[in-house]
This record gives C-alpha cells, structure tokens and sequence, in this order.
C-alpha cells in the first residue's frame, strides 16, 4: 500500500478511513445532480474514443435484443466484466505512460488513454451505484475525478492555444492574401499605418471602412502574441501540476485502488444474484431520463432558428445548462456501453461531438474576453480580441443548432429499458 493513500485501495469488505477529505460529494461545480466531475475532459477526447462505440454499418439492436442477451446473465457478471476491462485499460495506459519516458507525443497518447479508461469507469461506478460498496465507490469516483481533471489541462490548453490562432489567421485573411500577391503593396502599406493608428490610441475602423481589415490584421498579430504568451504560460503550470500529481502518494492510492477493481469489483453481495436485465436496465434507463429532462430545458426552439444571436448574449451562464446536457449524454452513452456493447447509439455519439463542439468554443470566447481585460492594450488589439470572441460565440451558436437537429431527429419515445419484458 502506498504512503498515504491507505483507504482509498482498502477491500470494499474491508472498514474504510483514509485521509481527511478524502470522499467528495463529485459533482461539477454549478451543476445539477446527475453528472459527476469524473466524467468531465478535454476536448479532444471525441465522442467515438474507446470500446463500444459501433462503427456506421453495425446492425441495429433493439431494446427486446438487449434484455435477451443479459436475460441468462447476473448483474454482477456483466458490472464486473466491464470495470475489469476498463481497469486493466488504465493500468496499461499508466504503464505505457510510464515507458514513454521523454517521447511527449507517446506520453500524452497514453495519458489520453488513461483518462479515457478512467472516465468509463467513474460513470459505471455512478450509473450502476445503488450495486456497488457505495462508499468504496464514492471515494475512487471522487478521485478519479481529481486525475481525470489535472491530466487533461495540459491537453485543453494547447487546444485552445491552436482554435485561437486558427480563428485568427482565418479572420484575418492571412491565408487568402498570400494567394493572392497582387494585394500585397496594399495590404502591406495598410498594415505599415495601422500600428501608428493604434499606439495613438485611435478607435477601430468601422466594418466598411478601407482600412477595417488592416486595423484587424496589425491587432491580430499583438492579439495572438499576447493569446500565446497567456495559454502557453497555463499550459507550462497544467503539465508541472500533472507531473506533480504523477508523482504524489495520492495519484498511487488511487492506482492502487484501480488495481483492486482489476481482480474484484466492489459490488453489493445483491448484484451476485440479481438477473442482468432486472438491475442494469432500469438503472440505465435512468440516466436517459435524466438526460430528457436536461434537453427538456434547453431553448432547443429558439437554437434551432439559424443566426437566432441567442449565444451572443454578455450572460456567459447560459452554457451551463448546455455543458450539463455533455455530461449527461456521456453518461448515457456508457451507461449503453455496459449493456449493450454492440448496439452504440450513434445519434448519442453525434450529440456528443456536437456538445463538445460547444464547450470548445465557449471556452475559447471566455480566453479571448479575458485577454481583451488585460490592463493597457493597444485598441487594434482589444478590436481583433472582440472579433475573435464574436466568432467563437457564433460557433456557440452552430454547435447548439446542430445538437438540436440531431437531437429532434431522434424517435419521440423510447421504450424503457426496464418495461421492455
């Protein structure tokens, strides 16, 4: 056992203790009940990642399919099989990881796969809770948690960084005029006044201004300089803080733990005898109720009118409803890796990837504002850092308009995974 981390890999048969602070309640600040922080990540990690995910010619699986296949299992044999699948997946990861020694692209690779793995297990151990040791659970939920959101920091603020400049060199045109040289002598004899304009401290140009895009251009380069200095400095204190965890008896227990879940699952004694049907299903039916009435509250009719501006709006808090729906469509769609492996729900995974979209964007308008809030910058540079906040809003906007098609596309009642007989 490690220092330290004495309770946090005790037997679920064993009495718990552990270190103060230890059990946590697991929820994302600011969210509703129903979705755990263990299942929050980066951005990269996409809604097709992992086991379970069907490819685009898998046949389809009904409800009545599903309970025929857990019909002659128990819910202990189905519960474990998936957390020891997913448990050795991290501990793979976790020694990969190790191995990579100074390859940073194979070292992030297996750190990609650690959260991946451990994301899974966090949302099992959620979903299916009334069938496991609640409070052994609890605890290596909670922890997970932890390591799932200190890895992925590094990787959100490199992606970020790279959306940011993307968007920059696009609104500015970069690309397109050095296709075409003939513009050169103008855009050069612009961009040579507009810095002048700016240290003088002159508005910008309004959009139908000649010099509109030159002003844009000369800020964007102090934007992007000023962009780049900021998320690279986080992202230098995101790798030390993973590096530190990696390191700390607290990253050990909870390896320790996962260790534990490889060989034998905490589960409640009742799941040794339940009928897989009888206590998976409903309990993932669960977690698509859940997820309704979440959609429920969306303003999914106003997102579904093109350019509505709903997402321009200076009220930033409006995205919490929607990064709630995130982590309640990943709960459902591993709630439906457990029970049915082979019939993935794609319209989930669609939603998935149009919810993470959204996130992205949302995050990267919030660093461009902040940016534009640093003390005495030049005004082209506050013009270009608004114009980039405005398209990443709007791109708010799309990834809401595409969650809603594929959402309403879906069939308008399900059958409950529990009432099928």
């Amino acid at each position: 056992m490690t220092p330290g981390g004495a309770g946090v890999a005790q037997r679920h048969d064993q009495p718990t203790g552990g270190p103060a602070g230890l059990i946590g309640s697991g929820y994302e600040p600011g969210g509703a009940p129903g979705a755990r922080a263990a299942v929050v990540d980066g951005p990269h990690d996409g809604p097709y990642d992992g086991p379970g995910t069907a490819p685009a010619h898998a046949p389809p699986h009904g409800v009545h399919a599903t309970h025929r296949a857990l019909a002659a299992r128990t819910a202990e044999e189905v519960l474990a099989g998936y957390l020891h699948r997913q448990s050795s997946d991290f501990l793979r990861s976790l020694r990969l990881h190790r191995e990579s020694g100074s390859d940073a692209e194979g070292a992030g690779e297996a750190a990609r796969r650690l959260r991946r793995a451990a994301r899974r297990i966090s949302a099992t151990l959620h979903t299916f809770r009334p069938l496991t040791e609640e409070t052994w659970a609890d605890q290596l939920l909670a922890e997970l948690g932890w390591l799932s959101g200190t890895l992925g920091r590094e990787q959100t603020c490199a992606a970020r960084r790279e959306r940011l400049m993307a968007a920059l060199t696009r609104l500015t045109g970069r690309g397109e005029r050095a296709d075409r040289p003939d513009r050169g002598t103008r855009d050069a004899g612009a961009a040579r006044t507009a810095p002048n304009q700016a240290d003088r401290g002159s508005t910008a140009s309004a959009p139908g201004d000649p010099d509109a895009d030159a002003v844009l251009s000369a800020g964007a380069a102090r934007a992007g300089a000023l962009l780049d200095r900021q998320l690279t400095l986080a992202r230098t204190r995101a790798h030390s803080a993973a590096l530190q965890a990696l390191g700390s008896s607290r990253f050990h227990a909870v390896a320790d733990s996962v260790a534990v879940l490889a060989s034998e699952a905490p589960l409640a004694h009742a799941a040794a005898e339940l009928p897989a049907a009888d206590a998976l299903l409903p309990l993932a039916d669960q977690a698509h109720r859940r997820l309704a009435e979440a959609v429920a509250a969306l303003p999914l009719a106003r997102a579904g009118h093109p350019y509505n501006a709903e997402a321009l709006a200076v009220d930033h808090r409006q995205d919490a409803p929607w990064h709630q729906v995130r982590l309640l469509v990943r709960l459902a769609r591993y709630a439906q890796e457990v029970i049915a492996p082979e019939s993935a729900d794609l319209r989930l995974a669609d939603a998935a990837r149009a919810l993470d979209s959204h996130r992205a964007a949302a995050e990267a308008a919030a660093a461009a504002a902040a940016a534009a809030r640093t003390p005495r910058i030049a005004p082209a540079t506050a013009y270009a850092l608004g114009v980039l906040h405005a398209d990443q809003r709007h791109h708010v906007e799309a990834a809401r308009f595409a969650f809603g098609r594929v959402w309403l596309s879906r069939s308008p009642e399900r059958p409950a995974w529990g009432d099928v007989p």
